[in-house]
């Protein structure tokens, strides 16, 4: 579905990323883990078209969109829910969840998507409590919903998500993971996740990668990962003992 393949990224004469390389098979879940400053988020960035890629090539079902602008990425299919949510404050709840489908709108399609912001809501009840209710004053677990459900109202079949557990208290953190499971397994979606909690990651997802100073290091299925004594140390918070 989705191939990073010998990525290189500079901002400026900062090698970001080194022929940085990974894929997420269709409905997969995979997990990117790595220090603060690895390059997860700027391997995001040029995969969503934020930034510009130096070499090699992204592709999406056999197609690259290493050159493509990132309003055409997102009407071919991936969705990128960024880190800090960035949710348009000021507006209401459902007028951000409008908002995620601005490259598909239309007249004819208006019906239809209204139905679509309905399925949110039936996704995210605590969302359709507060559908009138300015987005600034949802709580940050709240506003981690939101900034899902926009991008589901972009029709993506790739969901891209950066650090969908930060700032949020442990049990906030459970439901928001228990959503992306759900995601795969009702709509079919394809994940990739970047996320500073390792653990909670690796538990939902098929495989992973390990990104360090900008290269990929560790590659293997979930499984493999939570039990590397390498990866435990480093993002794990020790041994694995549960």
């Amino acid at each position: 579905m989705l191939r990073v393949k010998n990525l290189d990224v500079y901002y400026g004469m900062v090698h970001a990323l080194r022929t940085t390389s990974l894929h997420v098979a269709s409905q997969e879940i995979v997990a990117l883990i790595g220090a603060n400053g690895a390059g997860k988020t700027t391997l995001l960035s040029a995969i969503s078209g934020l930034i510009r890629p130096k070499g090699g090539d992204i592709l999406l079902e056999g197609k690259s969109i290493a050159r493509a602008r990132p309003d055409l990425i997102v009407k071919l299919g991936i969705a990128h829910v960024p880190e800090g949510r960035r949710i348009f404050k000021p507006m209401s709840v459902e007028d951000n969840l409008l908002l995620g489908s601005y490259s598909r709108f239309t007249l004819r399609r208006a019906a239809s998507i209204r139905r679509e912001v309905d399925e949110v809501f039936t996704l995210f009840p605590r969302l359709a409590e507060r559908r009138k209710q300015v987005a600034g004053t949802l709580s940050g677990g709240e506003q981690q919903m939101l900034a899902i459900g926009r991008a589901l109202l972009g029709g993506p079949k790739v969901l891209i998500l950066d650090e969908p557990s930060m700032g949020l208290a442990p049990k906030i953190i459970r439901e928001i993971f228990e959503h992306i499971e759900m995601l795969r397994r009702e709509k079919g979606l394809t994940i990739l996740l970047v996320e500073q909690n390792a653990k909670a990651a690796l538990r939902i997802a098929d495989r992973g990668y390990v990104l360090e100073t900008g290269k990929v290091v560790l590659e293997g299925s979930a499984a493999d990962l939570l039990v590397n004594r390498d990866v435990q140390r480093a993002y794990l918070g020790g041994e694995n003992r549960d």
